[in-house]
């Protein structure tokens, strides 16, 4: 796959504004340690990292499947009834339908999901669908009666548009995108509000959509900013700097907590749209309020990486957390929640290359989104991962929710969160089966990577290159792998520190292979501090869940016993606690099914 697919995608952040900007490594939490790269880490081409048999690739297959089997006339009719126009075939229904709560909102998704997946396959049937939609779209964009009017979510359904467009321009080769990209700015502008507006979630029947706050306004610097370095159009740069939600941003750079209270899934969103500003304009106040928030973020995270129980944020350490262990069943908005913690650590990551940024991800991934139930032909989707003591796997209660939208964008993304480069090397970010291709020292170079990880500790990778080379390997070593090693071709097995990137710089030879260990270091980690008996078991990047046979009260585990967990030799990817009665068993998320299941163990003395 030539990386024309992707143009702009990497360049994007490459641009000349970045020689005029002071690269500063700008601390993880309270990391001391700082590093000045002259420009952020690159990203690999869609096409260039294809990934081998494992549960990303399923799952990046499974929503493949879904969005090529979406009825075109039914992702099309809310824009051609709105606009008055021939609108055959049914409506798709649930949240998406021409009057319901979210008309069309996630129609730009499934347009830059297509598009992801044709810069991933070279499908032309992929390509095609995706041509189809967009001229579709365009017909309706210009009809007298605006799709904007009396409509719930002008900003949010706005941003995802161009967000599609902008991917099947620079992801799909389509050549109508960028006019229809200026179209629908035309038809939107008149709708959008004067400035990034607080959300309200309790505004009333009959209010002024415009004004009222349930949309997402603040989260469309990101997408404009994209939109103005790959145009030139400076009404992209006006739109982005006039959505920045600075009295937000100000506060988290300054130190301040604005999380607590406000919608989880969007404000994550809007430090990306931060991260973008800071890239774009090259004002550090940006670059501190995304990491500044990404560290508030972290400091009221479940074990599994995700936050905002209800879709909301907490007071840190206020007890908040542990207390929606009991009965708050919506604890996680997990596939749109995922997809802003993967976007913001990306950004961060390549920014800064601080590891841990990396690590966040990784325990998101397996965690959360890796489990998601598959979307259902019906619209049936998975929503809220549940953390309480009686968490079961279930489907929103209404059909095409916001997260269909998101889950078949995170999972194309798989491939560009996997490795990252530099002028000097390359940096393997995510330990997955994955053949990854680059340019290096004007040569194509090839990266294997074989592993069980994270149900298994070793990770081998062989290098394929037409000749010697000289560059560097960075390879991630999470915060929690005390012990972990490599070994080059089999000889001088190297200690490796944790909480880094790993830099092995050599002269590179075909063939040669790095072989990786990561003790799966299991651990317990309380929900808060005030509550050190309540704990969830880890090993590895992996939350080791506890399987009820049956409702009823959830016995507490001597912590010792806890501890010493063993993987079962009879169930695949399962772990037994000894207990004086019957064993417990434990699951990683992503392996469990219809069985109700506990994050969370009270913990007994030993």
């Amino acid at each position: 796959m030539s990386d024309s697919l992707n143009r702009g995608r990497r360049d994007f952040l490459s641009l000349s504004v970045l020689a005029a900007v002071g690269w500063r490594h700008a601390a993880f939490a309270a990391s001391d340690h700082e590093a000045t790269p002259t420009a952020p880490l690159a990203e690999l081409a869609y096409g260039r990292t294809r990934l081998g048999e494992g549960p990303l690739a399923r799952q990046a297959r499974e929503n493949h499947r879904l969005v090529l089997g979406l009825d075109e006339d039914a992702l099309l009719r809310p824009f051609r009834v709105r606009a008055g126009l021939r609108a055959p075939g049914q409506e798709l229904g649930g949240w998406y339908g021409t009057y319901a709560f979210a008309p069309g909102a996630t129609f730009g998704q499934w347009m830059g999901a297509l598009a992801r997946y044709y810069a991933l396959s070279g499908d032309a049937a992929t390509r095609a669908k995706m041509q189809r939609l967009v001229r579709g779209y365009a017909a309706t964009i210009d009809a007298p009666h605006s799709f904007y009017r009396h409509n719930r979510f002008p900003a949010y359904t706005y941003d995802k548009l161009v967000g599609g467009l902008l991917d099947a321009e620079m992801l799909g080769r389509d050549e109508t995108a960028r006019a229809t990209l200026a179209a629908t700015t035309r038809a939107a502008m008149p709708y959008l509000p004067p400035r990034a507006m607080p959300r309200n979630e309790h505004a009333q029947p009959g209010e002024d959509f415009s004004q009222h706050a349930w949309d997402e306004s603040y989260t469309l610097p990101e997408n404009q900013f994209q939109a103005w370095q790959m145009t030139g159009e400076r009404v992209h740069l006006q739109l982005g700097r006039r959505f920045l939600y600075d009295e937000f941003f100000a506060a988290l750079a300054r130190g301040d907590n604005a999380l607590p209270g406000k919608h989880a899934y969007s404000h994550v969103n809007a430090l990306s749209s931060a991260a973008r500003a800071y890239l774009a304009l090259g004002d550090p106040l940006y670059l501190r309020a995304a990491q500044q928030g990404f560290t508030m973020v972290a400091a009221q995270s479940f074990a599994t990486g995700g936050w905002g129980p209800d879709e909301h944020f907490v007071v840190p350490g206020s007890g908040a957390l542990a207390a929606s262990l009991a009965d708050q069943h919506k604890s996680f908005e997990t596939p749109c929640g995922a997809y802003a913690h993967f976007k913001l650590t990306r950004y961060l990551l390549r920014i800064t290359r601080d590891s841990r940024y990396g690590d966040s991800m990784e325990r998101v991934l397996y965690n959360t989104v890796l489990g998601a139930t598959p979307i259902q032909p019906d619209g049936r989707a998975f929503y809220y991962s549940d953390y309480t003591r009686q968490a079961r796997k279930s489907f929103h209660p209404d059909r095409w929710p916001c997260c269909s939208g998101t889950l078949p964008m995170i999972a194309a993304d798989y491939a560009i969160s996997t490795c990252f480069t530099d002028p000097q090397g390359i940096y393997v970010n995510l330990y997955v089966p994955a053949q990854v291709t680059w340019t290096q020292n004007n040569q194509r170079c090839a990266l294997s990577i074989e592993t069980d990880y994270p149900y298994a500790s070793s990770v081998s990778m062989t290098l394929q290159l037409p000749r010697p080379e000289a560059f560097a390997v960075n390879l991630r070593i999470p915060d929690w792998a005390q012990g972990a090693s490599l070994q080059i071709n089999g000889r001088d097995r190297q200690s490796l520190q944790p909480g880094q990137f790993a830099a092995i710089r050599r002269e590179w030879r075909p063939g040669d292979k790095i072989e990786l260990e990561l003790p799966l270091m299991q651990r317990l980690e309380s929900i808060e501090a005030t509550q050190p008996d309540t704990v969830a078991l880890l090993a590895g990047p992996l939350v080791l869940m506890r399987i009820l046979e049956a409702d009823g009260a959830v016995a507490g585990v001597a912590r010792d016993s806890l501890l010493d967990a063993q993987r079962d030799p009879r169930i695949q990817h399962a772990w037994q606690v000894k207990t004086a009665g019957d064993p417990i068993t434990l699951k990683p998320f992503l392996d469990i099914e219809a069985q109700s299941y506990s994050v969370y163990q009270t913990v007994l003395p030993s």
